[in-house]
């Protein structure tokens, strides 16, 4: 098990769960700023890092994370325990499936699994298989996101997300978003040697 700090926060990272890097931290970041009693949804909220940022930003914000893998949620629920952390509860869910119907969110967060993958590059663990693999594409998780994701969104809401810019995937992303949610911006990036990482934010029509 691996521990890392991420401001306030002290994070224990059980096996087969995301270990957060530089896309979460972006993600997380933007989540530290949230405040005003926000009612949250994280969709593959792994180890915690994003939830708990937005609701240490503010104890008035009500946070739900979601994640398809069990053991991520177990992990979140044991890092807000270990932060103190009550307006943050986490359940086991693919996408939307378990979101309890009707839900509207001010702020709807996810770090979606975005590199290219061929069926050959598949991960023989599946639960890990999910943190990376995007499909051929690298924007299969992301599509299905989309097309569910205004329906859970508040009048006004706000969707941030994390793409990349393989496969012109920040490209598709933003066009997407615009079709399907509202207004869409860049609002931070990482360069590395091979890609670069975009935070963008959509606003709900």
């Amino acid at each position: 098990m691996n521990e890392i700090s991420f401001g306030t926060l002290r994070l224990s990272i059980l096996p087969t769960v995301y270990e957060p890097a530089e896309d979460s931290f972006l993600l997380a970041t933007y989540a530290s700023s949230i405040a005003g009693g926000k009612k949250i949804l994280e969709i593959g909220c792994g180890s915690g890092i994003v939830s708990l940022s937005a609701a240490a930003a503010d104890k008035s914000n009500s946070v739900l994370g979601v994640d398809i893998n069990a053991a991520a949620v177990k992990c979140a629920r044991e890092n807000a325990e270990g932060n103190g952390i009550k307006n943050a509860s986490f359940i086991e869910s693919d996408l939307f499936a378990a979101v309890p119907s009707g839900s509207k969110f001010g702020v709807i967060l996810f770090n979606p699994p975005y590199l290219p993958t061929t069926r050959e590059e598949k991960l023989a663990l599946e639960d890990e298989n999910f943190t990376y693999d995007g499909g051929e594409s690298g924007l299969e998780t992301f599509t299905e996101f989309a097309s569910k994701v205004s329906d859970y969104l508040a009048p006004g809401g706000k969707v941030a997300i994390i793409t990349t810019s393989l496969n012109k995937g920040i490209e598709k992303t933003i066009a997407k978003l615009e079709s399907k949610v509202g207004k869409t911006n860049i609002l931070a990036e990482e360069r590395f040697f091979f890609e670069r990482i975009a935070l963008v934010e959509a606003v709900k029509k």
